[in-house]
């Protein structure tokens, strides 16, 4: 019979101890799918050793920015077995409405919705490359890390841990950045399309004028005869390509001017996989190098 009270007495406190867990906790495994390149870099380090957590961009590793982008069957796919949606926001991600109408109970996380996050606008239209400023990618990571603490919050101290790692990381690159940025001699710059405004605020750079206002749409007669002549007028002639898009458009109009080329990565592409996790600062590095070589 004591066993018998014994026994009982351990199930029930197993049981009331079960009760008091905090609700809304995750115990079975956590999809993560992020919707492109730097969302997936944000969420691979802030997921670090994370037990029980999958992470999958669901773009392809040559996919750039995604102006226009259209979802392919394998996207919805992989969304359909998702937990989570981690997205840049600011309007990248044109196909959200769908996405949210088709997967219900699916979460997006909207990376950019923070109030330490203002827009800049091209005419009507928000710019949403925002992570392109260190400043506002550091913010991105705080509202990856704040949403994904309330969808799963047993590990909710090593999502935060990982973020202040990472976040650390950040605040050195940035003052690495205006270290070496903030007194250039030149700060007028051309560049390929409108990726880098927030860069360009962030460090005190001039965009004169952009090579393709949309990617892939090459410039008419008359934006190249204008870029020329806004190239011509600077005192030192450099047009900015990205890996992510054919030159051509660049290379007449340095063959034109006289520009030297070289080539600022708005960080969007590559390969998705744990070892990319200091993708976007390596990247940043690089781009500042470049900068102040072609500045100086």
């Amino acid at each position: 019979m004591k066993k018998l009270i014994l026994l009982l007495c351990t199930l029930l406190t197993a049981l009331l101890v079960a009760g008091c867990s905090a609700p809304g906790k995750v115990d079975k495994p956590l999809k993560i799918v992020t919707s492109f390149y730097p969302m997936y870099i944000d969420v691979i380090n802030i997921t670090k050793d994370v037990p029980n957590v999958e992470v999958v961009n669901m773009t392809e590793p040559q996919t750039g920015c995604l102006h226009d982008y259209q979802l392919t069957t394998a996207d919805m796919k992989t969304l359909s077995s998702a937990d989570v949606f981690v997205v840049n926001g600011g309007g990248m991600e044109s196909f959200l409405e769908k996405v949210a109408s088709e997967n219900k109970k699916l979460k997006i996380v909207d990376a950019s919705k923070r109030d330490d996050i203002s827009f800049l606008k091209d005419g009507d239209e928000i710019n949403p490359h925002v992570w392109l400023s260190v400043t506002y990618s550091i913010a991105q990571v705080k509202a990856i890390t704040a949403e994904l603490c309330e969808i799963d919050p047993n590990h909710a101290d090593m999502y935060r841990k990982n973020a202040l790692d990472y976040v650390m990381k950040l605040e050195k690159l940035k003052e690495e950045m205006h270290a070496e940025l903030d007194n250039l001699p030149h700060k007028d710059i051309v560049t390929f399309h409108e990726a880098f405004p927030y860069l360009a605020k962030e460090f005190g750079l001039h965009i004169v004028s952009v090579i393709e206002r949309e990617p892939g749409t090459e410039p008419t007669p008359k934006e190249l005869e204008e870029t020329i002549a806004q190239v011509n007028a600077l005192p030192v002639k450099v047009l900015f390509t990205e890996p992510q898009y054919s030159p051509t458009a660049a290379k007449t109009i340095a063959e034109a001017t006289g520009a030297k080329l070289y080539e600022l990565d708005p960080v969007v592409t590559g390969e998705a996989k744990p070892e990319a996790a200091d993708a976007y600062i390596n990247a940043m590095k690089k781009n500042m190098e470049v900068l102040k070589e072609a500045l100086q």
